[in-house]
This record gives structure tokens, C-alpha cells and sequence, in this order.
């Protein structure tokens, strides 16, 4: 008589077992599915900062046809475009990224980004208006310095750099952007002061210190800036400055500067080189 009970304490227990290992097998699946997003975000990670821009655009664009409408991948994509230098592919993508539910301001003011890169200022300047003045980030102001600077609106750029500058712990590219603004006014003086700052926070940035040597010929100071170089950036700092003092007038300085960077270039520097054999042979005609 007691068969039946064990049948069912038997069935009872296999069943609880059955129902343990489903159980276990929905957590493991719960827990891949957590690696595999953990994975899949360390990929995308990779991808936007040291993969090849063209592998990453393709990496994002497969993504998005397995997933699409994903919002995560369409910024990744968008900013993958940037890298690899196509801003109009980019700014399409990053509009399509505003017009969704997920979209943020943030999103609006890459989408600015994009547009002046490829050289839409109008539309630039319409999506960062679109912007609330409460979101007040860095690249909003670096944006916004760029747009009054092409807009000539001196007063307004020098504003909206300065906020820029305030906003970053590594202000060297926006100074750099400031002084360049500086020097298409010819206010030389604050050039130079504005690229002097950036090389403190950026010692490295070459494009800081060929401005640098620019805003000191502009100057008449055909001397080096005192910054850290290496023999190859003295010699093309030596020919900037050369071809700064030449357009001048002041074509002697200009001959012994381009003379000094053939002589400073650890290889031949084949553009100076041209250069004062272009000027020796007007000389001779």
C-alpha cells in the first residue's frame, strides 16, 4: 500500500529537481546574457577610441543591422563617422539619433558638431539654438565660439571661448582654437598669449606651436619661441617663420631662416630646400 506514496514522493522529487535545473539553466542564460552586454560594451568602447575609424564605422553599421533602431549603436556609428572624416554621413545619423524618444541634448549639440565639419554653419547655429540654455557643457561653448567666430562676432566668441575654456580640464585644443580666432583678426600680442597657454596645458601640440611661430613673425619676432621641440618641429617652426617674413618683405631674414631650417632638418627638407632655390633663382633673373 505504501508503493504509491514513494511513486509520488519519487515524482514529487524529480519534478523538484526538473524544476531546480530549469531554474539554474534561466539564471545562467540571465547571467551570459549580462557577460555578453558587459563584452559587447567594452567592444563598442574599443571600437569609438583605438580601432580604425573605417573597421569601426563597418563594426557599428553590422551592429545596426542585426538591432536596429538601437540608440547606443546609431552614436556609435555617428561618431565612428566622424573619425574616419565623413561629417555629412555623420550628421545624418546623429539627426536621426535627436528625433528619437532616447534622444538627449547632448545628441543636438554632436549633431551641431557634425554639421560644422562638414560645413553646414546655418543648420549648426539652428541646432544648438534648439538647445536649452541650461545644458551648459564645454563642447556646447566650443561650439557656440566656433559659430559666433564665423559669424565675425568678436565679442560673442571671446564670451563663449572663455566659458569653453573654464568647463575642461584640458583646455589646450580650445586655446589653440581662441589664438587662431586672435590671429585672423591681426591681434598678434593675444595670439601669442593664447598659444603660449595651450603649449602649458599640451606641451606636445605641434599645431599650437606652429601658430606660436606664426603670431611672432606676424611680429617681427623672428626668434624661436622658448617651447619644448624636437629637431624636426625647429626646422618646420624655422620655415614658417621664413615664409612669414618673406611675405613681409623682409626677404633676407626670410633667406637666412629657410637656410637654418635646411640646416636644422636632421633629414633633407625638400619644401625649404625648393623654397631658397626658388628665391636664389629670382635673384639671379
Amino acid at each position: 500500500m505504501r508503493h504509491p506514496v514513494v511513486l509520488v514522493l519519487c515524482l514529487s522529487g524529480t519534478a523538484f529537481l526538473a524544476g531546480c535545473q530549469a531554474n539554474s539553466d534561466a539564471e545562467v542564460q540571465r547571467a551570459l546574457k549580462d557577460v555578453n552586454v558587459i563584452d559587447e560594451s567594452n567592444l563598442n568602447d574599443i571600437m569609438l577610441t583605438v580601432g580604425d575609424p573605417d573597421e569601426s564605422v563597418a563594426y557599428f553599421q553590422g551592429a545596426l543591422a542585426k538591432a536596429p533602431g538601437r540608440v547606443d549603436l546609431m552614436r556609435g556609428l555617428a561618431k565612428s563617422l566622424v573619425r574616419a572624416g565623413k561629417p555629412l554621413e555623420a550628421a545624418q545619423v546623429w539627426e536621426k539619433v535627436t528625433l528619437s524618444a532616447d534622444g538627449t541634448n547632448e545628441d543636438k549639440v554632436m549633431l551641431a558638431d557634425a554639421q560644422i565639419r562638414a560645413n553646414l554653419w546655418d543648420k549648426a547655429k539652428a541646432t544648438l539654438n534648439s538647445v536649452p540654455p541650461t545644458h551648459e557643457t564645454f563642447d556646447r561653448y566650443r561650439l557656440e565660439a566656433m559659430i559666433a567666430d564665423s559669424e565675425r562676432n568678436w565679442k560673442k566668441a571671446d564670451s563663449f571661448y572663455e566659458i569653453a575654456t573654464g568647463l575642461t580640464e584640458k583646455p589646450a585644443g580650445v586655446l589653440n582654437n581662441w589664438g587662431f580666432s586672435k590671429l585672423t583678426r591681426k591681434d598678434y600680442p593675444g595670439a601669442e598669449r593664447l598659444f603660449t597657454e595651450a603649449l602649458k596645458y599640451d606641451p606636445t601640440m605641434f599645431t599650437a606651436k606652429n601658430n606660436l611661430a606664426m603670431s611672432r613673425a606676424a611680429q617681427r619676432k623672428y626668434d624661436l619661441p622658448v617651447v619644448e621641440m624636437s629637431q624636426t618641429e625647429r626646422a618646420e617652426l624655422l620655415y614658417t617663420m621664413a615664409l612669414a617674413a618673406i611675405k613681409q618683405g623682409d626677404v633676407s631674414v626670410g633667406k637666412g631662416l629657410l637656410q637654418q631650417a635646411i640646416d636644422t632638418h636632421p633629414q633633407h627638407f625638400e619644401a625649404a630646400a625648393r623654397s631658397l632655390e626658388a628665391m636664389d633663382g629670382n635673384v639671379v633673373n
